[in-house]
């Protein structure tokens, strides 16, 4: 989860739910609420340890954030050096994802169907959308950091990817890095506050209407592909916290049509194999997932 979240455009969501997590990571998520602040009130630590399954937790987040901490320079090297292999990779990975969780779906029904293509034509319109213009005040940075982080539990969708469409990775990428406490802190409460509520929608959708919302959640994975497919055409630019110029907006091309333009070779062989890698990776993740603890 942590290596996708580096990556702009793929989403640690993703990888929770195709490895099998995602059910009890919203359910963890969701246990701290007025029982687990009761619990720890009186001191009951065990208690409350136990409430929030906390174990689970501390493991997932120390394996998010050692992947961040190790990976991240080499994510950031290959995307600036080798773009067209990465999101090649990525994008097998995401299409290999699409057929795993669609698989969790028990029942195909119209509504089903309908849902899917609703998560499929949000997830493109996300990818396509262009940034707009947004407040500075503390009001909307508290919205921006609930929205942002719902999007990052999202399988599909990238929360950094929600904050460049808001105006505001840049906002807060430089509030971060001048310690602007004000903002810093209003941004982690919404991000808290979005966290704590949305798992809670997440998770009773999941249990009341569970083929539904797994139709949902594949559609947001099947419409992020336009994100990640390899050969693009750079409409706009900007520019980022340290002067350097990045693409904003974007065009999906043809290998060859991306050969013509840019006079580079399009690596079309091997991002294909990346991507079958991709794929492959996935497939095993699910196959191992579903083998019982003991054959593991």
């Amino acid at each position: 989860m942590g290596a996708a979240d580096v990556v702009p455009g793929v989403s640690g969501g993703t990888i929770a739910f195709i490895s099998g997590i995602y059910e009890e990571l919203l359910d963890s998520i969701r246990s701290v609420n007025g029982e687990a602040l009761r619990l720890l009130s009186r001191f009951d630590i065990k208690g409350f340890w136990k409430h929030i399954n906390g174990s689970f937790l501390v493991v997932l987040l120390a394996g998010i954030l050692t992947s961040i901490l190790s990976l991240s320079n080499l994510v950031v090297y290959l995307l600036s050096n080798h773009p067209i292999l990465v999101w090649g990779f990525f994008f097998g990975l995401i299409v290999a994802s699409v057929v795993v969780v669609s698989k969790k779906i028990t029942h195909w029904r119209p509504a089903t169907v309908l849902f899917g293509l609703i998560g499929a034509a949000m997830a493109y319109y996300i990818t396509v959308a262009v940034p707009m213009q947004t407040p500075e005040a503390h009001w909307f940075v508290f919205i921006a950091g609930a929205i942002a982080i719902c999007a990052m539990i999202l399988p599909g969708i990238s929360g950094s990817f929600l904050l460049l469409l808001m105006a505001k990775y840049e906002f807060i990428m430089n509030a971060l890095k001048e310690l602007k406490l004000d903002i810093i802190l209003i941004f982690g409460v919404g991000c808290v506050t979005g966290l704590l509520a949305f798992s809670h929608v997440l998770n009773w959708m999941l249990k009341k209407y569970h083929n539904v919302t797994v139709a949902l959640l594949t559609g947001f994975m099947l419409g992020s592909l336009n994100k990640v497919w390899p050969w693009k055409k750079t409409l706009e630019t900007y520019t980022d916290r340290h002067g350097e110029v990045k693409p904003l907006l974007q065009e999906n091309i043809l290998p060859g049509a991306y050969a013509q333009l840019t006079g580079e070779s399009s690596y079309l062989l091997y991002t294909v194999l990346l991507a079958i890698f991709g794929f492959l990776v996935v497939y095993l993740l699910d196959r191992l997932a579903d083998q019982p603890a003991g054959k593991v």
